[in-house]
């Protein structure tokens, strides 16, 4: 078994065959949900490559949009030793341990009427507690130092934009490279459960909300952020063609949605004003639908071109559709909704691989797909293998070739 060595970044695609892209869809408290996932794709590489193994090491592009972003900037963010900071299996005990104190339970039993004036007074949290979570966990770390290049979006109400926050963008716009828990901050803040987010960077001046408004499923922004590079002819990304997405490898996890309880519908929304698509029996209609509209979308897109050009193998996306009740909720953080959506995702890992049906919307098992932990164990390999064979064409000042960051011979 090969070890990895605790240094040095991914090496680019020019090296290898392949371009990798991990994207992690926001969704508050289900974000439990990916991180299962993620634990087990981490688990799977650790077994190909020794146990230093850190999915970062592995992914040119990680792309996380709120919750999401949290989580990439965890995978990404370098510690002391210029390790990820975190490893995939830390990210559930963190939101087992934090998100209680992220959204606070209010005290006693709340009438709909005392819902609804709080909700009308301001946000539904503070966000003092997560931001200075936020900001212990990832200190003075700035987008620049990321062990691999992310895509974080967000949403500039000012400018009335998406603002993406992604280390290709550095070179153009120097404003951009701020500090990772700011950029966190703005990604989380999604609106009527958090506060707007507003810093200065520079010159620049950000006023910004979750991420989720512009893409709450970030996959095409970590596609397009690779696009970009090859339509710019980055030597990192030489001849590579951008409609080749059989070189492309893509693991796409979302935090779960719920299609089947049906909580709203035409008859009732069309009594709604403002208030009512805002606060509706404790959900926030517009938001709701804003989120799940967006997602779906950069899937259906997804499906249809990775279909179209003979790639369907190298593109996974791994999401439950059928949660109920607290499980859908993305601030419901009792023990018993943490410890379900655990065996959400444990569950989810047991599922057949499923792919979006493009009539109706709904996630339906592929026809000898296997699970979707066999599907991880497929693309750790193909992982590990776009590594080492990145690693060994890594010419040396010489003009030949070493293998960099493996021991035991391997290459």
């Amino acid at each position: 078994m090969a070890t990895r060595s605790s240094s040095s970044r991914i090496q680019p695609p020019t090296f290898g065959n392949l371009v990798t892209i991990l994207s992690i869809d926001g969704g508050g408290v289900r974000g439990i949900v990916p991180g299962v996932i993620l634990a087990k794709l981490e688990s799977e590489l650790q077994k190909l490559d020794g146990e230093d193994a850190r999915l970062a090491d592995y992914f040119d592009v990680i792309a996380g949009t709120s919750t999401g972003g949290l989580i990439t900037a965890m995978l990404a963010a370098p510690n002391e030793d210029g390790r990820p900071l975190f490893a995939a299996q830390d990210i559930v005990p963190f939101y087992l341990k934090n998100s209680p104190r992220i959204f606070p339970r209010p005290g006693g039993i709340m009438s709909p009427a005392v819902m609804l004036l709080k909700a009308l007074g301001g946000p539904r949290y503070d966000g003092k507690y997560l931001q200075k979570l936020i900001r212990d966990s990832l200190g003075e770390t700035k987008l620049n130092q990321t062990l691999t290049n992310v895509a974080i979006p967000t949403f500039d109400i000012k400018k009335l934009q998406p603002t993406i926050f992604s280390n290709f963008q550095i070179p153009i716009n120097p404003n951009i490279d701020a500090l990772l828990s700011d950029i966190c901050i703005a990604t989380s803040a999604a609106p009527t459960y958090f506060p707007a987010y507003y810093f200065k960077n520079n010159d620049d001046e950000f006023n910004l909300i979750d991420g989720g408004i512009a893409a709450n499923n970030p996959t095409l922004v970590g596609i397009r952020e690779v696009m970009k590079q090859i339509m710019k002819e980055n030597p990192d990304y030489s001849a590579m063609d951008p409609l080749d997405y059989t070189r492309f490898l893509v693991i796409s996890i979302g935090s779960g949605s719920n299609k089947l309880e049906q909580k709203y519908n035409a008859k009732m929304a069309s009594k709604w004003g403002v208030i009512s698509w805002l606060f509706e029996n404790g959900h926030t209609p517009i938001i709701d639908c804003f989120g799940e509209a967006g997602k779906d979308m950069v899937d259906y897109h997804n499906v249809v071109v990775f279909q179209a050009l003979n790639s369907e193998d190298k593109y996974l996306r791994i999401d439950d559709d059928k949660l109920q009740g607290d499980l859908a909720s993305v601030d419901i953080a009792t023990k018993e909704n943490m410890d379900n959506l655990v065996k959400v995702g444990e569950d989810l890992l047991k599922k057949t691989v499923s792919r979006v049906n493009l009539d109706t919307g709904l996630y339906e098992p592929i026809q000898n797909g296997g699970t979707n932990e066999e599907a991880l164990q497929r693309f750790a390999q193909l992982l590990s293998d776009e590594r080492k064979l990145r690693e060994s064409n890594t010419p040396k000042a010489n003009g030949s070739t070493v293998s960099i960051g493996l021991t035991n011979g391997s290459t």
